[in-house]
């Protein structure tokens, strides 16, 4: 039964993984694209587009590692 039990929160750490890598990437690509879409529409330059790139994309991996947090806690719970 220790086995088992052991293999299936592994599952579950690899599902965690892959679901915080997918929405990870989708909030990366989105980032990027509103710090490009608005530098354009404001005639903000290439420095003002990488800055709102930079600044998305910051904001981006603060959501990504917040979901990979409450994804665990949820995880570990769930398997208790």
């Amino acid at each position: 039964m220790a086995g088992s039990k052991g293999a299936r929160h592994g599952g579950n750490l690899f599902t965690v993984l892959s679901a915080t890598a997918l929405i990870a990437t989708e909030a990366l690509a989105t980032a990027v694209a509103a710090g490009w879409a608005l530098a354009g529409l404001l005639n903000l330059g290439d420095v003002g587009e990488y800055a709102l790139m930079g600044l998305f994309s910051l904001a981006a991996v603060y959501v990504s590692v917040i979901y990979f947090r409450r994804a665990v806690r949820v995880e570990a719970s769930l398997t208790v």
